[in-house]
């Protein structure tokens, strides 16, 4: 191998190490895994992210599985009008103050998090709200003589609405991406209710959603810490993307946006291309293209616009897709590319999993559900390799024995 294809190689393995970790933070949440890859997203993009939704709808649980699957430090606070300072940067360090220097102790708080949720962000006050500021942006706590520099690579705040107060929105607009969660649907109740009466599990690791034929060498399973290096690697390819020959498909795609009366400012068009070229190295390229299109309306500041955008960019993302983010990549192109990733990704997930659920019916029934799913949605002529394999090994899990 060239030093170049060892690169790429490399590349590609931490891709598919946080697409895997992204698959074990989902495994067992119903309709949330778009939140967990966003999440994985703008920590490689180096942005924040916004989860907006009703109380009850598993924002904080599809935040904490992630940040568990990736490792770090991790910072969660529910904020309130009365939250002091203190309670997410640090107290007053006494000691110091002994002696006549006001310097704040950061352990465990904010400021040193890697991965920092917090939850009704923008019930904070304004002394909290200006701090934090200055952190989001630039990645440095100050407070009296104490400066830290912050090893954060994503906030994500949620909140059961957007703000009305026009004081916060530039506040607001520190957080790039966001989504939008609705109770999950009518449809997928069964789902919910079982998935909430099972015992609450040790975090899972991504390997486990792999075949077990897979496990040939124990070198193979990578702890917490190689996933956050991972993350880093793929942020520092990120800053790299070549961007130069998807540069006019977003500008198209954004004066498209501005003249449906979708509002991006000129500060979020050129954030935008962080999530551009993020999609594109969680993807395995270091060149950006058409395919990576799929995360522009992520920064569409409404749920409305969000919709909006998808419709009108659906030429633009009819190819998009995303080999690590395969729910995200779906839920925000709906292009047939994305939604063969997703079931090459979940089918071979569920085929993994039926080796290890005894056999009968129920099982079966998940097993034919997919294979109905490609079906449907996929002339035979039309299915790719890895799509194609995996329908023919569905076909043999529930062909009778």
């Amino acid at each position: 191998m060239t030093e170049t294809s060892t690169t790429a190689a490399a590349r590609a393995a931490d891709a598919e190490l946080i697409g895997s970790a992204v698959a074990a933070a989902g495994q067992g949440m119903i309709d949330r895994e778009t939140v967990a890859e966003v999440v994985v997203l703008c920590a490689v993009a180096g942005e924040h992210l916004l989860v907006v939704g009703a109380p009850g709808t598993a924002k904080s649980e599809a935040v904490r599985r992630i940040a568990g699957q990736l490792g770090g430090r991790y910072f969660e606070y529910l904020l309130g009008r009365f939250t002091e300072p203190n309670e997410l940067f640090g107290p007053v360090d006494l000691r110091q103050l002994r002696e006549g220097r006001v310097e704040f102790d950061t352990a465990g708080m904010l400021p040193e998090a890697e991965i920092a949720f917090l939850d009704e962000v923008f019930l904070g006050s304004t002394a909290v709200l200006n701090t934090l500021l200055g952190l989001l942006n630039e990645r440095v706590f100050r407070r009296g003589r104490t400066v830290v520099h912050s090893p954060l690579r994503v906030c994500v705040g949620a909140a059961n609405h957007l703000p009305d107060d026009p004081a916060l929105a530039a506040f607001a607009d520190r957080f790039l991406a966001r989504v939008f969660v609705e109770p999950v649907a009518d449809a997928r109740l069964e789902e919910l209710l079982e998935a909430g009466r099972r015992p609450a599990t040790a975090p899972l690791h991504p390997r486990d959603l792999t075949d077990a034929r897979d496990l040939t060498d124990p070198s193979d399973l990578a702890g917490p810490a190689d996933r956050l290096g991972a993350l880093d690697r793929l942020a520092a390819a990120a800053r790299a993307c070549d961007l130069d020959d998807v540069t006019p498909l977003v500008a198209a795609a954004l004066r498209r946006l501005r003249a449906a009366g979708v509002p991006i400012s000129d500060r979020r068009a050129v954030r935008s291309q962080k999530l551009v070229a993020a999609a594109a190295v969680l993807d395995g390229r270091t060149t950006a293209s058409a395919r990576d299109l799929w995360v522009l309306p992520l920064v569409a500041p409404t749920a409305d616009a969000q919709a909006q955008a998808r419709d009108t960019l659906a030429d633009l993302v009819e190819k998009a897709a995303n080999r690590s983010l395969v729910h995200a990549a779906e839920e925000l192109s709906r292009s047939s590319a994305a939604r063969a990733e997703r079931l090459v990704r979940t089918g071979g997930a569920l085929l993994a999993a039926h080796r290890t659920l005894p056999e009968g019916r129920d099982s079966r029934l998940r097993l034919e559900a997919a294979l109905r799913e490609i079906d449907a949605g996929f002339d035979p002529a039309d299915l790719s390799g890895a799509l194609a394999g995996i329908r023919a090994e569905l076909v043999a899990a529930v062909a009778p024995s």
